[in-house]
């Protein structure tokens, strides 16, 4: 484990808000025509999720809500929060973000049922789709970083859900929507629920019950997610110290949380400010799934020649330009 001066912040540290921005951002309203090419898909035929109808659902995403239904538990969450902390200096490697992209390019989404692409072309997706939109930078630049968290596959493997360099590894510690642990798991807002009973968690009376180890509205950042990207990828810009507002790092942390910011669930556990944070997510979510198209053109010369370079000034620009901390 490589060490970095002790003054940077550890991974527990609050973000604090862009001071570049001068105003509070508001949610954007318009959210036409968002895809980078036309689909063939309705808004119906994305993230649909059987056991019964392999057509729809393909047999890897099925076993991956199994397998994190199984293993993503208290435990699970803190042994990650211990190996990927960047408290007291630790990283595992220096990189640019160019570099991060390099690593991802041969990473599949094993719990995606809507997209066999390269991540980055995901990811590019996004960010185009917004910047279409014409949101802000700032928000162009999250719809870019979103996934990034996948590069935990790098230093993990099969045993602890992180692999991603087989074609069929397993990752449900990487992706997959996420629930909370340490509570129980909501029947009526996860996919595939009759999985739930598999879980450890849910046999101790600690832990399966409507309030779990929480405290009535103690609040979102104090709930624990099923450990992967989302968290990662969070934890890591805060580390970083980017200037990205609050907002953006939300998006990139609660992402995942269909449970939460799709199906309504844990609002026992919600603080006031949480309802505006979830209309952040849910906004950014439009993008994250509706500009996912197959037939694409961001491809070639194109990602070289233009888009490429125009990321690079926004990374600059929020604090996140040359090699950073993952």
């Amino acid at each position: 484990m490589t060490s970095i001066p002790s003054s940077l912040p550890s991974s527990t540290d609050e973000p604090t808000a862009n001071t570049n921005l001068t105003t509070k951002p508001s949610i954007p309203t318009n959210l036409t025509e968002i895809q980078t090419n036309s689909s063939s898909k309705t808004t119906e035929q994305f993230r649909t999720y059987t056991q019964d109808n392999h057509d729809e659902t393909p047999s890897r995403v099925v076993e991956h809500y199994r397998d994190m239904r199984m293993f993503q538990t208290v435990d699970f969450y803190e042994r990650m929060a211990e190996k990927y902390s960047f408290a007291d200096g630790k990283y595992r490697k220096l990189m640019t973000i160019e570099e991060a992209f390099v690593e991802l390019e041969n990473y599949v989404d094993a719990s995606d049922p809507d997209l066999d692409l390269p991540n980055l072309l995901h990811l590019l997706q996004t960010a185009e789709g917004i910047r279409k939109a014409n949101h802000p930078d700032w928000l162009q630049l999250t719809g870019l970083l979103h996934d990034m968290g996948k590069i935990m596959f790098l230093w993990g493997n099969g045993t602890n859900g992180q692999d991603g360099y087989s074609p069929n590894g397993k990752q449900w510690a990487l992706g997959g929507d996420t629930f909370v642990v340490g509570c129980q798991i909501p029947n009526e807002a996860v996919v595939f629920p009759e999985f739930n009973a598999l879980n450890p968690d849910m046999k101790n009376e600690k832990y399966n019950t409507k309030y779990g180890m929480y405290e009535p509205h103690c609040g979102l950042d104090n709930l624990k997610f099923a450990w992967g990207h989302d968290e990662y990828m969070y934890r890591m810009l805060v580390a970083n110290e980017t200037t990205l507002p609050r907002e953006a790092l939300d998006m990139i942390r609660y992402h995942s949380a269909y449970p939460w910011h799709e199906k309504g669930a844990y609002r026992h556990m919600m603080k006031e400010e949480d309802y505006e944070r979830e209309k952040w997510v849910q906004m950014f979510n439009k993008f994250d799934l509706y500009t996912k198209d197959e037939e694409n053109e961001l491809r070639g010369e194109r990602m070289s020649e233009e888009l490429l370079p125009y990321y690079r000034g926004l990374l600059e620009k929020y604090g996140l330009g040359g090699k950073l901390k993952w």
